[in-house]
């Protein structure tokens, strides 16, 4: 089982850290990441395991918008993100 994580905002020092950490913490994996900067905007999609997970999506979703302020981030099982991107 994966989920999809988007982290946007401004950029700063350690959101990559910070995401990974929350992360390692509820036990889901990081499998991949894709970041870009541009100008003082931040934009990252990573794509995590959750089989062996030790909290709920939504719990995680609060962890890391509570470990990483000001940013607009979003958590969302792999099957409704392919859902909602199925043409």
């Amino acid at each position: 089982m994966r989920a999809v994580v988007t982290v946007i905002g401004r950029d700063m020092v350690g959101i990559l850290a910070k995401v990974s950490t929350t992360c390692a913490e509820a036990n889901a994996n990081v499998i991949e990441v894709t970041q870009s900067v541009l100008q003082e905007f931040f934009a990252m999609v990573m794509l995590i395991d959750i089989s062996q997970m030790n909290c709920e999506l939504g719990e995680l979703q609060e962890k890391l918008k509570n470990n990483v302020s000001g940013m607009k981030i979003h958590v969302m099982h792999e099957d409704i993100f392919n859902s909602m991107h199925r043409i």
